[in-house]
C-alpha cells in the first residue's frame, strides 16, 4: 500500500505527456509508461479502470491527467476499443454482438448501414486483427482502411 501511495505522489508531479494515448492517463499508464506490446496496455488499462485513480487524475489533474482538455469523438473512439479488444475482436468474428453495435454508433454507421458494417468487419477480421496490428490506434486504423474500400462504408471512415 505504501508503495502504491509512493507512486501517486509522485504521479502528481508528472507531466501530460506521460498519458497513453490507447490507455488514457491514470496511475497504470505512469506504471507502465515504457512498456509496450498488449499485455502492458491491458495492465495499464485495467489499473486505470478498477482503481478509479483516472477519475481522480482527471478531477485533480494529476496522475498525467488534464482537467481542461476536451473529449473528441476520436479520442472517444480510441478509448472505448481500447477498453474492449476482446469483446470487439469476438463481436466482429461472428458479425454481430453488442460491443460491435456501439462502435458503430460511436463511428456514425446509420441503422441502415449497420447489417454492412457488421458483415464487413466478420468478413474482414483477419486483416482488422492482423498480428502486426497490437493496439486500438491500429485495429481501429485497419478498420477505417477496410471500411474506405467499401462503397457503402466509405463515407463513415477517417482514413
Amino acid at each position: 500500500m505504501k508503495k502504491l501511495l509512493a507512486i501517486a505522489l509522485l504521479a502528481t508531479t508528472a507531466n501530460v505527456a506521460t498519458a497513453d494515448q490507447d490507455i488514457g492517463c491514470g496511475l497504470g499508464s505512469m506504471i507502465m509508461a515504457g512498456q509496450s506490446g498488449p499485455l502492458f496496455k491491458v495492465l495499464g488499462a485495467t489499473t486505470n479502470g478498477t482503481f478509479g485513480n483516472q477519475t481522480f487524475g482527471i478531477t485533480t489533474g494529476t496522475l498525467g491527467c488534464q482537467t481542461n482538455g476536451a473529449i473528441t469523438s476520436r479520442a472517444r473512439l480510441g478509448m472505448f476499443t481500447g477498453s474492449n479488444l476482446d469483446r470487439l475482436a469476438r463481436d466482429m468474428s461472428v458479425g454481430q454482438g453488442e460491443t460491435l453495435n456501439v462502435l458503430a454508433d460511436l463511428m456514425g454507421v446509420k441503422d441502415a448501414d449497420k447489417a454492412h458494417f457488421f458483415q464487413a468487419t466478420r468478413t474482414n477480421f483477419g486483416k482488422i486483427f492482423a498480428p502486426e496490428n497490437e493496439t486500438a490506434g491500429e485495429i481501429l486504423a485497419a478498420l477505417e482502411q477496410v471500411m474506405a474500400e467499401d462503397a457503402t462504408l466509405a463515407t463513415y471512415a477517417k482514413a
